[in-house]
């Protein structure tokens, strides 16, 4: 359940192994905070740490479950922040989704991590090399987290543009894939790492504009530096999924178009094959007076009609472009 617990002064680690029980006095240290990092935690595992910390019920019922918005919530002095991590599998195509909740404190911050994607330890050990950066205190832990997450983004989305750009070679090429199966289980993947992206806009706005006192101006600066990082993520992911669409509207044009032409050959080789059909079905009848019946050249002359009209008939569908 945790991963790592640690308490920091003045930017660096304190030396020692803390326990959770030592946790919440090492926090109550002046000049100090701590670092809770958890995977997974239960619901009787977590209990512990709600009580040690007084954490918010809602707060901790949000961070039990891993199927939340990106959000922040305000508790009092305490932040509540839900990030939603994202990685792309190019062997199956598909967006793995996991979670990141964030309790920020004056004194403390907890992190609960919930599925695959983005791990905190290196995040951790970075910001252990940077004190100077460390002793901005739990404001510091939050951006290096949320960093790390936005920039785990990028990957995913030069997977995404990868598989774009094949398929985009297959609508457009000369070979007929017809890929409008994967158009659009890519597209489901795009849409699901947008629901990952554009509402975590808003609240980091929100810690820009100065709405979160716990992070101060002389942090806030990092923070727009992310924010800048994260619009560019959700624009590109609004333009491969507007892309997409297109190119799902032109692959069924296509698919349309190729009907109607087999439909076009169809029609004119059947329209070719009426006139002999029809012919031979006259003389099939067995009447006794029949046109040209006591005529020697009659058979040949029937025989090299019909061809001339169809000869005739095929160089006007050729023409025309139905064959």
């Amino acid at each position: 359940m945790i991963t790592d617990c640690a308490a920091y002064r003045d930017g660096r680690r304190r030396e020692g192994k803390l326990d959770l029980a030592d946790a919440k006095e090492a926090a109550d240290d002046d000049g100090s905070f701590v670092w809770l990092g958890l995977k997974e935690p239960s619901e009787d595992e977590f209990e512990a740490i709600e009580r040690e910390f007084s954490l918010p019920p809602l707060a901790v019922e949000d961070a039990l479950k891993p199927h939340q918005r990106p959000k922040l919530e305000r508790y009092g002095s305490l932040v509540f922040m839900v990030l939603r991590t994202a990685r792309y599998v190019d062997s199956n195509e598909v967006i793995d989704v996991g979670q990141i909740m964030v309790f920020v404190a004056d004194r403390f911050v907890i992190t609960v991590r919930h599925g695959p994607g983005t791990a905190l330890d290196g995040v951790r050990k970075d910001l252990e090399t940077r004190p100077e950066f460390l002793r901005h205190g739990p404001a510091a832990v939050l951006h290096a987290v949320l960093d790390k997450v936005v920039d785990d983004y990028l990957p995913a989305l030069e997977g995404l543009d990868q598989d774009v750009a094949e398929i985009e070679r297959d609508v457009f090429g000369a070979i007929d894939p017809k890929p409008v199966e994967r158009i659009y289980k890519l597209k489901r993947e795009v849409l699901n790492f947008h629901r990952a992206v554009a509402p975590l806009v808003e609240p980091l706005d929100r810690v820009v504009r100065g709405s979160v006192p716990l992070v101060g101006e002389g942090v806030r600066a990092y923070y727009r530096d992310v924010q800048d990082h994260l619009l560019r993520v959700s624009e590109q992911v609004d333009d491969i999924n507007n892309l997409l669409s297109s190119m799902l509207d032109a692959s069924l044009a296509q698919v349309a178009e190729r009907q109607n032409g087999d439909m076009r050959k169809i029609s004119a080789w059947v329209a070719i094959a009426a006139v002999p059909t029809m012919i031979a079905g006259i003389y099939g009848m067995n009447f006794q007076h029949m046109p040209e019946l006591g005529w020697s050249l009659g058979y040949p002359l029937a025989l090299g009609g019909m061809a001339v009209v169809c000869v005739f008939l095929y160089l006007k569908f050729k023409g025309a472009g139905w064959l």
